[in-house]
């Protein structure tokens, strides 16, 4: 009769069947191989790009952004533009460009309506 546990061709040392963990260790360590061998293809295509001109941190950003769940995305956006606001980081392009003051103190004024003319006021 054969113990609860026991496989048969197997060695089993302290409850534990060594060839089945051996073979599950060696999966791993293929994994692992082919793992290293897709980084070192992934750091030649950004070095590709790099070299023709593309940055690479921006790269990795969009691939970043691209992975993620539109709902997630724009979820940490919102987050993101609020923290920025809460510190006085206004990341808009108007909002940035109106409380910026140039060196000597003066206002920046960006026309909001390009292209319309303003009736001068009657002073």
């Amino acid at each position: 009769m054969a113990d609860i546990g026991h496989n048969s061709g197997t060695s089993n040392v302290g409850g534990i069947a060594g060839d089945h963990l051996k073979s599950l260790i060696e999966r791993i360590e293929r994994l692992e191989e082919e793992k290293t061998a897709i980084a070192a293809d992934i750091r030649e295509v950004y070095a590709e790009a790099k070299a023709i001109g593309f940055d690479t941190k921006i790269m990795r950003q969009v691939v970043k952004l691209r992975k993620m769940d539109r709902q997630d995305r724009e979820e940490q956006e919102q987050l993101l533009d609020l923290y920025l606001h809460a510190i006085g980081f206004d990341t808009t392009p108007l909002g940035s460009a109106a409380s910026a003051t140039m060196q000597d103190g003066t206002t920046v004024t960006i026309d909001t309506n390009p292209g319309q003319t303003k009736e001068p006021d009657d002073e």
